[in-house]
Parts: structure tokens; C-alpha cells; sequence
């Protein structure tokens, strides 16, 4: 009886380590088919370009096709949920954004709960922001912006590239931290408000690097970057911090998928991802772009996720900002 006892017991122990051994082994597989990025942006925008460098990278080191596939509106809330709702088995990622961790304090009704239902996989990149104002407005430094604001309550206009983007939120953080009240401009998208920001229109822009042409071109002055550092491609320009003390505003990307992924599939990309990011090649590109590379873990990552989420709904709670 002992003995039959024992070889019982032992194959239950067996088969209950057959779905473990199994999942490694399919996951060490992974992946075995294309897998899609979900990019919640048009394509051509920056989180795009971004994307797909990174889905390049890995599907020449992966041996299979990374897909992006764009899904933009209602702040990138469309491509979550579409991520959200698809199998957990690593064949459908997410291009996480600052909109992911703002949108869910601004709208109500979601269907989903973006940090609970995605997994984060990894950061890829901080996405600076420039202050920029029209070449006619007065004011030359962040000091004469704000002297101006109080001397002239009212009517200064500041455009962002649509409600509960970064640079809504910066500005917003930048009218608390100084003091002053601006009227917010909302377009859609970013190159719209830099048309009109150029034209006049409006008078100022917490804008992304694409606007650092402009400012070499002499169509629009930077006043100042988000950033704790300067930037290589604008290096004259001082941070806003110099002036505004513990300013600091940081756009990011990284990838995520949906909650309930094997951590040996999340592990394995991650790896692959840093790895990616250390490639001297892909580096140079993203600097390029104004963007500096950030590896880092899962782990890593997901407390810079609940790090800014925290920062951001107090910015939204203190201004009572809302979605219409």
C-alpha cells in the first residue's frame, strides 16, 4: 500500500507540473506569429514613429512581424480598451503614453481600469516638451512670461493638441506653480495649434520636439524646456526649472499588454526591448526625435506609471478640469 501510495502521489505531482513546464516552454516559443502593436495616434505622429522602431527592432531579433496598427480618438481611450479586451497571450500590445495614465481621471464611464487591466511590459523613451511663443509676443525668458501673465490677467492663450494631452497638463502645472491664469486652447492634434500658434493666433505652447524646427527657423522662440536637462538640439535654452523651481514635465512611451500575459512572454520582451534601446543605432535615431531612451524592468516602469498618475490627478482635481 506504501508503495502504491507513492507512485500515486508521484503522478499527481507530474501531471500538475505538465501545465507549468508547458506554459514556459510555449512562452521561451514565443512568439510564433505576427503580434500587433495598437498605437492610440495617427500614424505619422511621433508615438507612431516611435512604435514602430521598436516593433522593427523587435521583429528582427524576434524572428516574427511587430505590427503596428494605429487606432487613434477619445484619448488613446479606443486602443486601450481594444488591447484590454484581447487575448492575454502576447500577440497584442499596447503603445502606453501619458494619455493612458490622464484620460481615466478626466472621462467617466470607462470600461476598463488602465492600470489594473494592463500589464506594464517596458519603457521605451522620455518625450520632452518645449515652451514656445510666437516671435511677436514680449516676452523673451520664462521671468517676462510670467510678469506678463500678471500684468496682463486674462489674456494669455496657451494651445495644447487636445483635452488631457501632456501639454494641456503642463500648462495646467505651470499656471499653479506660477500663479497665473491662461486660457486653455484645445485643437486637434498638434500641428493644427502650431499653425495657429505661428500665425498668431494664440500666444504660447508647451509643444513637442516637433516644434524644435521652428524654433531654428525663427518662426516660433523657446522660452524654455520641461525637462530637468537641456536639450543637444536646443542647447541655449534653458529648463524651466531654472525659473520655476521643481517644474518638471516628462512625456513618455513605453509598451504594456493585457493584464493576465505570462510574465515569461512579458520577461522575454522586456529583455529584448532594453535591449533594443542599448543598440547604438536605434539610440541615435530616437535622439533624433528629441526623445532619450529609458530601460528599465516591469517593475520599473510600473511605478513611473503610478508615479504620474498620482501627479496628474492632482493637477486635474486642483484646476476641476473635465471632459465634455
Amino acid at each position: 500500500m506504501t508503495l502504491l501510495r507513492r507512485k500515486f502521489l508521484e503522478l499527481i505531482a507530474g501531471g500538475a507540473a505538465l501545465p507549468v513546464i508547458s506554459h514556459v516552454a510555449w512562452a521561451l516559443d514565443y512568439p510564433t506569429r505576427p503580434v500587433r502593436i495598437i498605437v492610440g495616434f495617427p500614424a505619422g505622429q511621433p508615438a507612431d514613429i516611435a512604435a514602430r522602431l521598436i516593433g522593427q527592432w523587435l521583429s528582427e531579433h524576434l524572428g516574427q512581424p511587430f505590427i503596428v496598427e494605429n487606432r487613434p480618438g477619445a484619448g488613446t481611450n479606443i486602443a486601450t480598451e481594444a488591447v484590454v479586451r484581447a487575448n492575454p497571450d502576447g500577440y497584442t500590445l499596447l503603445c502606453v503614453g501619458a494619455p493612458n495614465v490622464i484620460t481615466p481621471i478626466l472621462y467617466t464611464g470607462l470600461k476598463f481600469d488602465f492600470m489594473r487591466d494592463i500589464a506594464p511590459i517596458g519603457s521605451l523613451v522620455r518625450v520632452p516638451f518645449l515652451l514656445v511663443v510666437n516671435p511677436s509676443f514680449p516676452a523673451t525668458n520664462v521671468s517676462e512670461l510670467i510678469a506678463y501673465a500678471k500684468a496682463n490677467p486674462g489674456k494669455l492663450n496657451y494651445a495644447s493638441s487636445g483635452l488631457g494631452t501632456v501639454n494641456h497638463m503642463a500648462g495646467e502645472l505651470f499656471g499653479i506653480m506660477t500663479g497665473i491664469e491662461m486660457t486653455h486652447v484645445p485643437y486637434k492634434g498638434t500641428a493644427p495649434a502650431l499653425t495657429d500658434l505661428i500665425g498668431g493666433q494664440v500666444q504660447l505652447m508647451f509643444a513637442d520636439a516637433s516644434a524644435i524646427e521652428y524654433v531654428k527657423e525663427g518662426k516660433l522662440r523657446a522660452l524654455g524646456v520641461t525637462t530637468a536637462e537641456r536639450l543637444d538640439q536646443l542647447p541655449n535654452v534653458p529648463t524651466i526649472g531654472d525659473t520655476v523651481s521643481g517644474f518638471e514635465v516628462n512625456g513618455f512611451l513605453g509598451v504594456g499588454a493585457p493584464k493576465g500575459t505570462p510574465v515569461e512572454v512579458i520577461t522575454k520582451l522586456n529583455d529584448e526591448i532594453n535591449a533594443g534601446l542599448a543598440d547604438d543605432a536605434l539610440k541615435t535615431r530616437l535622439k533624433s526625435m528629441g526623445y532619450t531612451a529609458a530601460a528599465g524592468t516591469p517593475s520599473d516602469f510600473r511605478k513611473f506609471l503610478a508615479d504620474e498618475t498620482d501627479k496628474w490627478s492632482k493637477v486635474i482635481r486642483s484646476r476641476d478640469i473635465r471632459s465634455k
